[in-house]
């Protein structure tokens, strides 16, 4: 499979655990620090429209990044911006002159070659699903990583990304995308080894209240 398509196979996947989120869950804690269900979707929802515009050609332009209301719908709202995001990804591969995107939330915005940013967008689709899992509780996060560990190309694709995100102290922590490191528990797969490298806890629960 291609990178756009092990892409798109990504979107499917947490478009199906997306569509199991109920309104009253909006309002769960998730791993990401002060982030709400819903202000989790609402990154996610923003996150597809930036790409698909850096897709479309547009510059560095932190406006078009911005978060964007799922109201009652998170799932509605994640499939719309998902498909608009898939076929501007299409479009630009077939599109000479259109190979390198500005990201202005990554480092110095770029431009990045396509492939590099299709592959971010893969590794923020299948990390934020294991978020939403996480939040839902954890029958669901063990469910979307058996998902992905039992596609290989895909949690192939994904720990090859994690690999190459920049680890230094200066690029982890609080006000960062990711957090340091962990070390991955002997077990671990694909996918487990991949949320490791990016600071996630795979036994994260909701602080008790």
């Amino acid at each position: 499979m291609s990178l756009i398509e092990l892409h798109t196979r990504s979107l499917e996947l947490a478009a199906e655990l997306i569509d199991t989120v109920q309104p009253e869950q909006l309002v769960l804690p998730t791993p990401c620090a002060d982030w709400s269900l819903r202000r989790l979707m609402e990154h996610v929802v923003g996150q597809h429209r930036g790409f698909a515009a850096a897709a479309r050609g547009a510059g560095p332009d932190r406006a078009l990044w911005r978060d964007a209301p799922v109201g009652a719908d998170p799932g509605g709202a994640f499939r719309g911006s998902a498909a608009e995001l898939t076929a501007a990804f299409t479009a630009a591969a077939g599109t000479p002159g259109r190979s390198r995107l500005w990201l202005p939330e990554i480092r110095d915005g770029g431009p990045f070659p396509l492939d590099l940013a299709v592959g971010f967008h893969l590794l923020d689709t299948l990390v934020h699903a294991w978020d939403v899992a996480a939040a839902l509780g954890p029958s669901s996060a063990a469910g979307i990583a058996a998902a992905v560990e039992a596609e290989p190309p895909l949690a192939g694709a994904l720990l090859a990304v994690a690999e190459v995100v920049p680890a230094a102290p200066a690029d982890r922590g609080p006000g960062r995308a990711f957090a340091p490191g962990r070390a991955p528990a002997t077990a671990a797969g694909s996918f487990g080894r991949a949320l490791a490298l990016l600071g996630r806890d795979p036994d994260w629960a909701p602080p008790a209240r």
